[in-house]
């Protein structure tokens, strides 16, 4: 078990306008609904369901727009949605992968295509670039519920296998298969966490700066505004003042 700080700056963070808010609730409804559809709409017997549920309460996501996701899963009239996962490289020969829920996978693969190609990337085969990041599960805290030592010593004995901790979180890893047995156990001790997830975590990190790294940003907001896409993930490390630069 390591408690290393977690690699700066990794994502960029965005603000919550009305916009950004809106099509964020979007996300997590789609998310609802399909996790309602692959099993009962019932998150007490659904873990996927469950999962989705918390997260979009994490994100002040209103009872009734969860309400009405769950429901929209039992219409006959409902949308199907496939779940399609996208890898490549981006500037820089940045790994990158794109997780998608789509209605329509020739909008959506053409998309994400063009996007890769706009900015200098490239879009591979399935399994292209995935081999350089583990399939985890991430428990997210702020920065309030303790400090380092504290979360370490509660994630060692809820069974997880790493943590990252920063000055405005806390980032707890476990293997995909526990995830949910090592959350509720953190929960008993640290309160329901911000989030629970499922994550491409990268095996290392590439360092990318200057004008490849703004290009790189670039895309990856195209992708997050995209309406199919759920997540990106990428393998990317900027210095303290590209990050500076960039987030200004």
């Amino acid at each position: 078990m390591a408690g290393h700080s977690h690699a700066k700056n990794i994502m960029h963070r965005k603000g919550k306008s009305d916009a950004v808010r809106s099509k964020m609730f979007s996300k997590l409804a789609r998310e609802i609904t399909v996790a309602a559809k692959l099993g009962v709409p019932d998150p007490q017997f659904n873990a996927r369901l469950r999962l989705a549920v918390a997260n979009a309460r994490s994100q002040s996501m209103p009872k009734d727009n969860i309400d009405r996701a769950i429901n929209k899963a039992a219409g006959a009239d409902s949308e199907n949605y496939d779940e399609v996962r996208y890898e490549g490289y981006g500037p820089g020969g940045v790994a990158v992968i794109v997780e998608a829920l789509t209605d329509n996978r020739n909008r959506t693969a053409s998309n994400v295509r063009s996007t890769f190609s706009k900015h200098g990337g490239a879009l591979g085969e399935t399994g292209s670039v995935s081999f350089m990041f583990d399939r985890v599960g991430e428990i997210y805290y702020p920065a309030s519920v303790g400090d380092a030592d504290t979360v370490l010593e509660a994630a060692i004995e809820a069974g997880a296998d790493d943590v990252q901790s920063e000055e405005d979180g806390h980032w707890i890893y476990t293997s995909f298969e526990t995830m949910g047995d090592v959350a509720s156990a953190l929960e008993s001790q640290l309160g329901e966490a911000e989030s629970v997830k499922a994550t491409w975590k990268p095996q290392n990190y590439n360092p990318i700066d200057g004008d490849k790294g703004e290009t790189l940003m670039k895309m990856i907001g195209v992708l997050e505004d995209d309406d199919d896409v759920q997540n990106v993930y990428a393998n990317f490390e900027l210095s303290d003042e590209d990050a500076e630069r960039l987030a200004g």
